[in-house]
C-alpha cells in the first residue's frame, strides 16, 4: 500500500483528497502546515506528497527544496498560484508535477497514479543500466558519483535536484547524442510522465546555471535548433 502524505491549509480539501486517495487503496496522512508536513515527511517517508505552496510556518516552495535535498520522494504541487513563474519555481526545486487549484478530482488521482508509476519505472530503469553505467564519470571538469547521486564541478559538490542530476546524468552518459524533448521526457521522467515537454527547458537552463561558465554560451549542454540537445565534451 503507498503511503502519501497531503499538504493543504484547506481542511475541506484535506478531507475531499483523503477521502478519494483511500477510496483508491493509499494510506494518507495529513498536515495543515509546513513544519507538521516537515516532520511527518521525515517520520513517515511517504511514497508520494500532494503539496500546497501557500501554508502557514514554512510555504510549499521552501519544504519542497528541504524535502528534495534529503530523499528523491515524489511531489505534486496543487496549488491555486496559477503564475507560470510559480510553475517554474516549482519544477526547478525539483516538484514532478503541477496543478493547479480549482482542480478535477479525477484528474488528481490519475495524475497520482502516473507519477507513482513513473517513479517506480525510472528506478527499475536504473537497477537495468547500473551494471552499464561506470560508478564515476568524468567529463571537461564535471565529476559524477552515479551510485552517491553527487556532481562535482572542479572539485566543488554542485546542488541538483533529482531530475537535474538524472538529465545530466542521461545526457553525459550518451554524450555526443541529440534528444529531443519528447525523448527526454520519456528516458528522464518516465513514459507516462503527465506535464508538458517545457520541463525539460526548465531544467537544461537550470543546469547550465551550475556547470557552464557562461550559461548564456553553454560549451557543453548544448541546443541543437530543431532538433533538441546534447552534451559534448569541448
Amino acid at each position: 500500500m503507498y503511503k502519501i502524505l497531503v499538504v493543504d491549509d484547506d481542511k475541506n480539501i484535506i478531507e475531499v483528497l483523503k477521502y478519494n486517495l483511500v477510496k483508491e487503496g493509499y494510506a494518507v496522512s495529513t498536515a495543515e502546515d509546513g513544519i507538521k508536513a516537515l516532520e511527518l515527511a521525515r517520520k513517515e517517508k511517504p511514497d508520494l506528497i500532494i503539496l500546497d505552496i501557500m501554508l502557514p510556518g514554512l510555504d510549499g516552495f521552501e519544504l519542497c527544496r528541504i524535502i528534495r535535498k534529503e530523499r528523491s520522494v515524489p511531489i505534486v504541487i496543487l496549488t491555486a498560484k496559477t503564475e507560470e513563474i510559480d510553475k517554474v519555481v516549482g519544477l526547478e526545486l525539483g516538484a514532478d508535477d503541477y496543478m493547479t487549484k480549482p482542480f478535477s478530482v479525477r484528474e488528481l488521482m490519475a495524475r497520482v497514479k502516473a507519477t507513482l508509476r513513473r517513479s517506480q519505472w525510472i528506478e527499475s530503469q536504473k537497477t537495468a543500466v547500473s551494471e552499464a553505467v561506470p560508478d564515476v564519470i568524468k567529463t571537461d571538469g564535471i565529476e559524477i558519483d552515479v551510485g552517491g547521486h553527487r556532481v562535482f564541478r572542479r572539485g566543488e559538490l554542485l546542488k541538483l535536484s533529482p531530475k537535474e542530476f538524472d538529465l545530466l546524468l542521461f545526457l553525459v552518459h550518451h554524450r555526443g547524442q541529440v534528444f529531443n524533448r519528447e525523448r527526454l521526457v520519456e528516458n528522464v521522467w518516465g513514459y507516462d510522465y503527465g506535464g508538458t515537454e517545457r520541463t525539460v527547458d526548465v531544467h537544461v537552463r537550470s543546469l547550465r546555471l551550475k556547470i557552464e561558465d557562461n550559461p548564456e554560451k553553454p560549451v557543453n549542454l548544448l541546443t541543437v535548433h530543431g532538433f533538441g540537445y546534447k552534451y559534448e565534451d569541448c
